[in-house]
């Protein structure tokens, strides 16, 4: 059947004619022939170009245009072609409107294309296993996790599977990240969780056995490891398993278009400077020379990623000859193993347009995703939930208390009542993504996930004002300090907006002309009785921060200090359902009298320390705003009077 993709996949195609290996798959005479592995990641519920949550199309990738590429690639070499995903696909956009389905429509998707196999990530344990159990269930092809056993000591899915393709016998082994423990613990209760690296050993050996010729490692993990946990990196798999010719990463959300690991390092090209990098296994990463890349490129073994939401996919070719007994080998690693990862759509103009017969298949699900954006649920009077950035580029909910915040906190601190069964002290809540906002007027369910866009679910602490500091004090290096001549706040660029939460149910100022750690001043309770290191505190938060940071020690609390203790959590909780806090929200507007709620907040937090001259400040804002100043990305560093005077001067 024919596809429907721009003209300019055709200018792709001839591209990659010029730059892979031509021909038939099989050549006539010295028995080499090229594979070809399609790889993708981290769709996240993208089975159309649509964003549900926020009620908007988005042609930027969904597995209607992977479809389109992968049969425009496929054609390339028919026969010996592997399709396979790296992970995290029933989870976002909407995707819990259909655990319940028959069929899901990713799956759908995916079975329609033709996927040989799929690799559990961890937000597939996100509703739990029976519910993950049902969907997989429905995929055609092999699922691959081998390190998650079933209480009676089964695998919950295969650790690997052995494909044939031109005579070639590949093993593809499918691992997920060990953290799934960090973020998933109260759906793993009865599961074990093992070291990805030990599992990979071990089906290394099975296939070794088993007589393949090639080994694809598919694991839901990135380049380099979390919080320290073994097994956690495609490094620590590959530094242990040698015998893996090609990676597939995933879960970091990044491109990888090819990264060699070699000799205990890992080597990478920066897309934009074209400068080569080695990482060590420490995670420490320096310059690295052309000559030290090429040789990791000769001998290594070759990552990819395919980055996020359908929006790209990873072609890696490999071509095979046979050896003197006539047993199938890489031809020549420095130049036959060939990675290129290409976009669903780029500024150039090529777009991967749907696959129309599978974007017709899946038009219901779609038109019930959208009827339940548009499903009201009250209204907003008396004006906008956050405020107009006064510069252009800067988040303003990031400077100030903002009813959007306040309201999330409310949220949080009315069901986590329920929950805990106590009063809630304090609540917490960050700014997902900037520009988040409901405006007055009516409010829709799309409305509510657009300022908590996340399945996060809400978790009760007990935390001591000493630990409550420390969380705060953490919550706070998300500011730059402050330096004289500074006339703007500036964000770490090391740090995610989303690991920055302001708080209600207490006041307190930022110090940020002080080093990180030595900011949070003035901290009391809302009725100014300040806040002793031993007082007993119930604090409301999602589960992320609840889990990733709070509950795990060496990321706000040091190892074997105390740490928070769990009170309990929404999706435990009778009566709040699977206890989503976007689903919080949208109930919290409707018990309000006459689904009726205002733009109103607690002025009970501010940044101090930031002591500019106001004239200045005030050029400051003109000039950034007329375009005159242009921002450094992700504001982080601050526009400075040195910056104004230079923009006055090249007027």
């Amino acid at each position: 059947m024919k596809k429907s993709i721009l003209l300019g996949a055709a200018l792709l195609s001839l591209a990659v004619s010029l730059t892979f290996a031509q021909g038939t798959a099989v050549a006539p005479n010295d028995g080499r022939m090229t594979l070809q592995i399609l790889a993708t990641s981290d769709s996240h519920g993208r089975f159309l170009p649509y964003d549900y949550a926020v009620n908007s199309p988005n042609n930027q990738g969904s597995l209607v245009q992977i479809a389109s590429a992968i049969n425009h690639f496929r054609s390339d070499y028919p026969d010996t072609t592997i399709v396979v995903d790296a992970g995290d696909i029933i989870q976002d956009n909407s995707a819990s409107l259909f655990l319940n389905d028959q069929l899901n429509p990713m799956v759908l998707a995916m079975n329609q294309i033709g996927y040989d196999t799929v690799t559990l990530g961890n937000h597939e344990f996100n509703y739990g296993v029976p519910a993950l159990k049902k969907i997989l269930s429905q995929f055609k092809g092999t699922v691959l996790c081998g390190n998650v056993y079933n209480s009676d000591g089964t695998r919950l899915a295969a650790p690997y599977t052995i494909l044939t393709r031109g005579g070639v016998k590949i093993g593809i082994i499918g691992m997920v990240t060990p953290n799934i423990v960090r973020w998933d613990a109260s759906n793993l209760q009865g599961y074990k969780v093992t070291n990805p690296v030990d599992e990979t050993k071990a089906a290394i050996a099975e296939l070794k056995k088993a007589g393949v010729d090639l080994i694809i490692a598919v694991e839901h993990m990135g380049e380099t490891g979390e919080y320290g946990t073994p097994g956690s990196s495609a490094m620590d798999v590959l530094d242990q398993c040698p015998e893996i010719d090609a990676f597939v990463a995933a879960h970091f959300h990044v491109k990888v278009a090819g990264d060699y690991f070699y000799d205990h390092e890992l080597f990478s090209i920066d897309p934009k400077t074209k400068a080569a990098t080695v990482t060590a296994m420490d995670g420490s990463t320096s310059p690295s020379s052309m000559d030290a890349f090429n040789q990791a490129k000769a001998k290594g073994v070759v990552i990819v990623e395919p980055y996020k939401w359908g929006q790209s996919i990873c072609k890696v070719t490999i071509t095979m000859s046979k050896d003197s007994a006539g047993k199938y080998i890489v031809a020549d690693k420095a130049s036959d193993i060939s990675p290129a990862l290409y976009d669903m759509a780029t500024k150039g103009g090529i777009v991967y347009q749907p696959d129309s017969a599978l974007a017709t298949q899946l038009q219901p699900y779609s038109q019930r995703a959208i009827d339940d954006a548009n499903s009201p649920i009250g209204t907003l009077a008396g004006g906008d939930l956050s405020p107009v950035n006064e510069i252009a580029g800067i988040e303003q909910s990031k400077l100030q208390p903002t009813a959007m915040i306040d309201l999330i906190n409310k949220v949080e601190m009315y069901y986590g009542k329920q929950i805990a069964n106590h009063a809630i002290d304090i609540a917490s809540a960050a700014v997902f993504k900037d520009g988040q906002n409901v405006k007055a007027g009516k409010i829709k369910k799309c409305d509510a996930a657009n300022i908590y866009m996340f399945d996060n679910t809400l978790y009760v602490l007990k935390v001591t004002g000493s630990q409550l500091r420390k969380y705060m004090e953490w919550s706070a290096s998300y500011y730059n300090t402050y330096k004289p001549g500074d006339l703007t706040v500036s964000f770490d660029k090391s740090i995610p907006g989303y690991n920055y939460d302001m708080f209600s149910g207490v006041r307190y100022k930022i110090d940020i002309s002080k080093a990180p750690g030595k900011r949070i001043i003035g901290l009391t309770r809302m009725n100014g009785k300040a806040i002793a290191d031993a007082d007993i505190l119930y604090l409301a938060l999602n589960n992320y921060r609840a889990g990733t940071q709070l509950l795990t020690p060496g990321i706000v609390f040091a190892q074997g200090e105390a740490l928070p203790v769990l009170v309990g959590k929404s999706e435990q909780t009778p009566g709040l359902g699977d206890g989503r806090l976007r689903d919080l929200v949208g109930s919290y507007i409707q018990s309000a009298p006459d689904q009726t709620i205002r733009p109103t907040y607690e002025n009970n937090w501010g940044i101090v320390g930031n002591k500019w001259d106001q004239k200045q400040r005030a050029l400051a804002v003109k000039y950034i705003n007329d375009g005159k100043i242009g921002l450094p990305a992700d504001n982080a560093k601050a526009v400075t009077w040195d910056d104004v005077q230079k923009a006055m001067a090249a007027q």
